[in-house]
């Protein structure tokens, strides 16, 4: 075992995320997702850090890639945890967007991943194939698999999502207090 690890680097790029955030105001989801996947929209800065890649995008449904590194992994020499988590995460969320109109955004609300097998760099390149099961004007379900690429199941994954107005302009409830203005503050 050396006691000087030999050093590694990695660089990487992104663009602004900006035009992408201000096309959700004007396009569907749907348009959205298929703009990153043509390159005529920047992909959001964390799918650039991490390498992932969407590679199919149909209403209701997606596919993300992600080629499994050396820097993905945990001090067990496996990709970590929340790599493929984040992969799940991406595909399942842009599932969901695929079905929602524009000027509608989405957050996940839940997401629940079980691991099946470890993923290293040997294992190849992997595949997440996420479907929105249900989309409803405030909430969302979809499920995933992570495959490698002869098809071997490495992790199953299901997400809720809440959906709202785009740029996170949630409608502000209001309560009794403010509603009738009593209380300490009226």
């Amino acid at each position: 075992m050396s006691t000087q690890p030999t050093p590694r680097h990695r660089a990487y790029t992104w663009q602004d995320p900006h035009p992408t955030i201000e096309a959700a105001e004007q396009l569907s989801g749907l348009e959205v997702m298929q703009g990153i996947g043509k390159g005529t929209l920047p992909a959001p800065p964390a799918a650039n850090t991490i390498a992932l890649e969407p590679i199919e995008v149909e209403p209701g449904r997606t596919v993300f890639e992600l080629s499994p590194a050396e820097w993905h992994y945990n001090a067990l020499g496996t990709v970590h945890g929340g790599i493929l988590a984040t992969l799940a995460d991406n595909a399942l969320g842009a599932a969901v967007y695929t079905r929602i109109p524009a000027g509608t955004g989405y957050t996940t609300q839940g997401l629940n991943i079980t691991f099946l097998r470890p993923v290293t760099a040997d294992t190849g390149r992997i595949r997440c194939e996420a479907t929105a099961m249900n989309v409803g004007r405030r909430t969302a379900y979809a499920t995933a698999t992570v495959t490698d690429l002869t098809g071997r199941l490495l992790a199953h994954a299901t997400t809720s999502c809440q959906i709202f107005p785009a740029g996170g302009r949630q409608s502000a409830r209001t309560s009794d207090h403010t509603a009738h203005r009593t209380g300490p503050t009226a």
